[in-house]
């Protein structure tokens, strides 16, 4: 079952689901975890100024990830539809074409941020006592850049084209080498926060070894074949144009979380920051469960759109959007209720934990209905309507975030760029209701 692509028209959608979803949440869940525990490591181990360092490298982080994702996101999609076309050979053209653009955007990205790494972390906030911490991190993380897009690159592939419990294993290995390794390189080692960064590129290093093995392999339904090398215009387009989506939601997360660092740096001080780091943390945590929710919506989506069998894509659409808001409810819930207890994970500074305690409960006012939103906005990109699901990753980030990040602040301090985010999320889901409405409403006439 775990290797035949085709019982995406035939299966139940609620039992697909599970088998999808429930193998790609796990393995975004043990990644999410890993970074909260690599942060706690990181906190105790190091400092909390070594948070804010840490906190400072999230903008440089997503771009890190919005150029892997142009790629993987894209690739992923279309290699679903092609495998609902019955068009093997295409879905064997995407893989070859997703791993050499991967190579080729690591190599140019790291490259060209490792050489002008300090002024980068500079413009995004750095101070002089954050920017020793975040620059030996980032050195380590863009060395390794092409082992880390050749892992998420093609695991994403994997589990798009019927291998989802493999495609979580990946994750599994990798998080489970990441925890034993980086308390060794930070506390025995005394390597600091570069024994967790070397921890992280040795970890990816051992999952791309994993998926490569699985591509190479003959019984592997989708898999390298002969001139995988060679690269085509017409399937570069395709790949970018649906890819196109996810790189300019992290884009602009990462222009976000740069005016937000240095907001924080103007209205609080590193400790501010540092707070942000702890708080993006905990949202993330919960975002990367959805979207791991949305990693096995994708190939049912895709597959059965492909095959033209539009009732199980809208099955498929309203049973992933509220399992989504039942997970950011979760968080909510959590969140609202322990804020001191969720803070004090990462630190035992109390000027930093009664920062973060006092943001986490503005910043996740809205959060329930994050999930519809994000849930919706991937459904646009799975059926490969690239425009309408860019327009919804920058409804939230550019229409609304960036404006209340700049008059908020102006009215209230530092509490003014806590209250922009529920405010924006709110705003954000109403339009991603009303575009899937819309949709709906059109398809239904053609």
């Amino acid at each position: 079952m775990d290797n035949n692509p085709h019982i995406l028209s035939t299966e139940r959608i609620g039992k697909l689901l599970l088998q999808y979803s429930i193998p790609a949440i796990i393995g975004m869940t043990i990644t999410s975890i890993y970074n909260i525990i690599d942060s706690v490591f990181i906190g105790h181990g190091v400092g909390a100024m070594a948070i804010a360092g840490l906190a400072i490298t999230f903008p440089l982080m997503n771009l890190v990830v919005a150029f892997c994702t142009l790629v993987s996101s894209g690739g992923s999609t279309l290699s679903s539809i092609r495998l609902g076309q019955k068009d093997l050979k295409g879905a064997t053209e995407i893989l070859g074409h997703t791993l050499m653009l991967c190579i080729i955007n690591a190599f140019i990205f790291g490259g060209l941020s490792f050489l002008f790494l300090d002024k980068i972390l500079l413009f995004f906030g750095a101070s002089h006592n954050t920017l020793p911490y975040a620059r030996d991190f980032m050195q380590i993380i863009l060395l390794g850049s092409p082992i880390a897009y050749v892992m998420i690159g093609l695991n994403n592939i994997m589990r798009a084209t019927g291998y989802p419990k493999k495609a979580m294993l990946t994750s599994m290995v990798t998080v489970f080498s990441n925890i034993i390794l980086a308390p060794i390189f930070i506390f025995y080692f005394h390597w600091g926060i570069r024994g967790a960064a070397t921890a992280t590129v040795i970890s990816q290093f051992i999952g791309m070894i994993w998926v490569v093995k699985h591509f190479i392999n003959k019984s592997t339904y989708v898999r390298f074949g002969s001139g995988f090398w060679i690269i085509k215009r017409r399937i570069v387009s395709n790949i970018f144009s649906i890819g196109m989506s996810p790189f300019l939601m992290n884009v602009c997360a990462c222009i976000i979380v740069i005016i937000v660092n240095n907001s924080l740096q103007k209205y609080g001080g590193d400790m501010a920051v540092g707070a942000f780091g702890i708080i993006n943390r905990m949202m993330t945590l919960y975002v990367m469960i959805v979207i791991g929710l949305t990693m096995g919506m994708q190939p049912i989506v895709g597959y059965n759109f492909g095959a033209q069998k539009h009732d199980r894509v809208k099955q498929t659409l309203r049973l992933s959007i509220i399992v989504g808001v039942c997970i950011t409810s979760s968080g909510f819930i959590i969140c609202e209720l322990f804020p001191n207890a969720v803070s004090a994970i990462f630190t035992n500074d109390n000027q930093l934990i009664s920062i973060a305690s006092r943001g986490v409960r503005f910043c996740l006012g809205m959060f329930p209905l994050v999930g519809a939103q994000i849930v919706i906005g991937n459904f646009f990109q799975s059926i490969g309507k690239a425009k309408m699901s860019i327009f919804l990753s920058l409804t939230r980030q550019l229409l609304f975030l960036l404006p209340g990040l700049i008059i908020f602040p102006h009215i209230f301090g530092l509490d003014g760029i806590w209250i922009s985010m529920p405010v924006s999320d709110f705003l954000a889901v109403i339009v991603a209701i009303i575009s899937l409405m819309v949709y709906i409403r059109r398809s239904a006439h053609t």
